[in-house]
C-alpha cells in the first residue's frame, strides 16, 4: 500500500532543542514552512494544538493559500465549541482549502492542558463527549434534512448544516490517544489512528488493539495507522549521532528556562506518554534505532521519539513500521524548516521507492 508523508508546520519555528526569536505568529515563516513541505513531497501537515498557541483553523487557512496541493491535517478537540459548529467550520475550511484537509481529533490526555481553556471533565468523561460529539459532527455533514439528537453532553433539534465537505461524505477523521477509552473510541471513528513512536513490539500491540476495537463495528479493513517519529539523518551514522547527541545538550540546556517543550506543568503522564516512557526505560536506543532521549527528558509529552542514522538507515527502520501496518509517516524535525527540506531531498524519495517495489513484487509474480 502507498505510504503517505506528514509534516507539522507552525507560525514560528520552536521546538525542544530550539527557542525561537520569531513572533507568535510569523506570516512569513507560516508561507515559508509549508512551500518548504509542498517542495519537499510532504502529502499533508499538521497543524497542532496547544491551550496557548494561536488557532489553527486560522493558521491552516493561511497555508492552504501559500500552497497549491499541500492537504492539512488540522488537530482539534472537542468540547469547546458546538459539534454543529465544528462541522460547519471544518467543511467551510474544506472548501477554500480546495478539498485538501482532514482532522485531527485529540481528546486530551493531560488535566491541566484541558482546564486552561475551562474543561474540568475527567478523562473517560472526555472519551464520552469525544465519542457523542463525532456522532453529530458525522451526521451534521451527511444529512440531508434536519435532525435531532439528545445525548449525555449534546442537545441538538431541528440542526442542519447548509455547508457539506468539499470530500464526500466527510472530511478524514485521525485520531490519537492510547488508553482503552481511547482506543474504543477510535475503532468506532476513526479512519486513521495515530502513534507516537513506540517500539516496533510496542507499535503492533497498538495496531492489534485499535483493529479488535475497530472490529466490534465491522471496520477493521477500514482503519489506516500513522506513526510520529523525529528523524535525526546525517551523512554516516557517525555523523548523524553526534547530531543526536548536539539536540540532546541542546534540549537539556532549556529545560528549566520556562522556555522549554514537553509536559513541564507537574500533570501525570498520558497513557501514550507512558509507553514512550517505558521505552526509554529499556535504553536510550530500542530496535535498531529508535532513540529515546528526549522522551526520557521532557517527559514523553507530545511526538519525542526520534529515528538516527543516515537516510537510508532510518528508510529501512520505516520500512519495519510500514510491515507492520503502518501507511503514514509523521516526521518532523528538532530543526523544523531546514529538516523538513532535508527530508524531502534524503528520506521520502527512498521510502517512497521502496514501498512502490514491494508493492509491485506481487504483480510481477503473477
Amino acid at each position: 500500500m502507498p505510504v503517505q508523508f506528514i509534516g507539522a508546520i507552525g507560525s514560528n519555528g520552536g521546538s525542544e532543542s530550539r527557542v525561537s526569536s520569531r513572533a507568535v505568529v510569523d506570516k512569513v515563516y507560516l508561507g515559508a514552512i509549508a512551500r518548504a513541505h509542498e517542495a519537499a513531497g510532504f502529502d499533508r501537515v499538521l497543524v497542532g494544538y496547544f491551550s496557548g498557541a494561536p488557532d489553527g483553523f486560522q493558521v491552516v487557512a493561511y497555508a492552504a493559500q501559500q500552497t497549491e496541493k499541500l492537504a492539512f491535517l488540522l488537530a482539534h478537540r472537542p468540547g469547546f465549541v458546538a459539534p454543529t459548529l465544528a462541522a460547519r467550520q471544518l467543511a467551510t475550511l474544506d472548501h477554500f482549502s480546495s478539498g485538501r484537509l482532514a482532522v485531527h481529533i485529540i481528546t486530551g490526555g493531560s488535566n491541566a492542558e484541558q482546564q486552561r481553556d475551562g474543561d474540568f471533565l475527567t478523562k473517560e468523561e472526555r472519551y464520552a463527549r469525544t465519542d457523542e460529539y463525532l456522532e453529530v459532527v458525522r451526521q451534521s455533514w451527511t444529512a440531508t434534512e434536519p435532525f435531532d439528537h439528545e445525548g449525555e453532553h449534546y442537545h441538538v433539534v431541528d440542526s442542519f448544516s447548509g455547508v457539506k465537505p468539499v470530500q464526500q461524505p466527510y472530511l478524514p477523521v485521525f485520531f490519537g490517544g492510547s488508553s482503552d477509552a481511547a482506543i474504543a473510541v477510535a475503532g468506532k471513528h476513526a479512519d486513521v489512528f495515530a502513534l507516537w513512536g513506540e517500539t516496533l513490539a510496542q507499535t503492533a500491540e497498538t495496531i492489534d488493539r485499535v483493529r479488535e476495537a475497530a472490529a466490534k463495528h465491522g471496520r477493521e479493513n477500514h482503519i489506516q495507522f500513522s506513526l510520529s517519529l523525529r528523524p535525526v539523518l546525517g551523512r554516516t551514522e557517525e555523523e548523524a549521532w553526534a547530531r543526536a547527541d548536539r539536540i540532546l545538550d541542546a534540549a537539556k540546556a532549556l529545560r528549566g528556562t520556562g522556555r522549554q517543550f514537553g509536559r513541564h506543568d507537574g500533570s501525570a503522564p498520558s497513557v501514550g506518554s507512558q509507553r514512550l516512557l517505558e521505552a526509554a526505560a529499556g535504553g536510550p536506543v530500542r530496535d535498531k534505532r529508535l532513540w529515546t532521549e528526549i522522551a526520557a527528558l521532557t517527559g514523553a509529552g507530545g511526538n519525542s521519539t526520534g529515528l538516527v542514522g543516515t537516510a537510508e538507515q532510518v528508510a529501512e527502520s520505516l520500512l519495519d513500521y510500514h510491515d507492520l501496518g503502518i501507511t503514514n509517516f509523521l516526521i518532523r524535525g528538532f530543526d523544523p524548516l531546514e529538516d523538513a527540506i532535508e527530508y524531502g531531498r534524503d528520506l521520502i524519495p527512498l521510502v517512497r521507492a521502496a514501498v512502490a517495489e514491494r508493492d509491485a513484487l506481487p504483480q510481477a509474480a503473477e
